[in-house]
């Protein structure tokens, strides 16, 4: 429910804005002698200026870094025999034009495919088409599969759109990489952060050793609840957040949402819960 409200105020905040922009995309801002400024050119500037400081970042510190400038200078080179009517060097490198793209693919093969890898880890084109990340849920499966195995407690968080803030503050920030090897690490007995909660924003482990609120109606078959599963389930009462509980007496997967627990869950469930979820 709270996702279709989220998702209907969008819709409307993105028909305002749009209505607005265009309205206005095409206005006048002030002219120059008989150059005329408008809306749109000042969003193509800063358009051409982000994509420009985005490569540079991505570039910054590699050996495409030398190629992406001496590319530079020949598009320059271009520009100025264009400018002074050389027609012998605007015809060569007219020519070569059609060679700059296959150069540019076969040089930039490993950049390019960086370019992709990020725009595709972006947040928003992540939430625009729901990509998910299929490294990090094989990581908490794996993870999980270990604690039942060992019968290890577990106890993990998958924030929502509910922030956790003032139980992150209480906690000890990890801000790392979801990955088995470091839950595992975390929820081992003998460390002394196995004490608490983890939980996942981001896909980010950003905290660990969070104490949750016990459950405020532990009746009836929640009075042999263990601690971590009443955590749990009060969590789940006050947030929207996902809760993922493997119990040390028997190594039993549960997952609490909105004050419900379900018990037992094998592989196969925990996946479909993990790949329907947007952390």
């Amino acid at each position: 429910m709270m996702n279709d409200k989220k998702n209907i105020l969008l819709l409307l905040a993105g028909l305002v804005v749009g209505s607005i922009a265009i309205y206005f995309w095409r206005f006048e801002l002030f002219s120059i002698a008989f150059l005329s400024v408008r809306v749109y050119d000042v969003v193509d500037i800063l358009a051409v200026a982000f994509v420009l400081y985005s490569l540079y970042r991505i570039f910054r510190g590699t050996r495409a870094a030398q190629l992406l400038s001496g590319i530079l200078i020949l598009i320059l080179l271009s520009v100025i025999v264009r400018w002074a009517e050389l027609h012998g060097m605007t015809w060569l490198l007219s020519n070569l034009s059609t060679v700059w793209v296959i150069a540019v693919v076969i040089l930039f093969q490993p950049e390019l495919r960086r370019i992709l890898i990020y725009l595709g880890q972006n947040p928003f084109v992540r939430y625009l088409f729901r990509v998910k990340n299929l490294a990090m849920v094989d990581e908490v499966i794996n993870a999980v599969a270990v604690f039942q195995e060992r019968r290890w407690g577990m106890l993990v968080v998958l924030e929502g759109e509910v922030g956790l803030k003032h139980i992150k503050e209480k906690s000890v920030s990890i801000n790392a990489r979801v990955s088995a090897d470091l839950l595992v690490s975390i929820f081992n007995p003998t460390s002394p952060l196995h004490d608490g909660a983890v939980i996942i924003s981001h896909e980010l482990i950003e905290s660990a050793k969070c104490i949750l609120p016990l459950s405020e109606e532990p009746q009836g078959a929640r009075m042999k609840l263990g601690t971590r599963h009443l955590a749990a389930l009060g969590l789940s009462e006050e947030t929207d957040a996902h809760v993922l509980v493997v119990s040390e007496e028997t190594g039993t997967l549960s997952h609490v949402y909105n004050g419900i627990m379900k018990r037992g869950l094998d592989e196969i469930q925990l996946r479909k819960v993990l790949n329907n979820l947007n952390f």
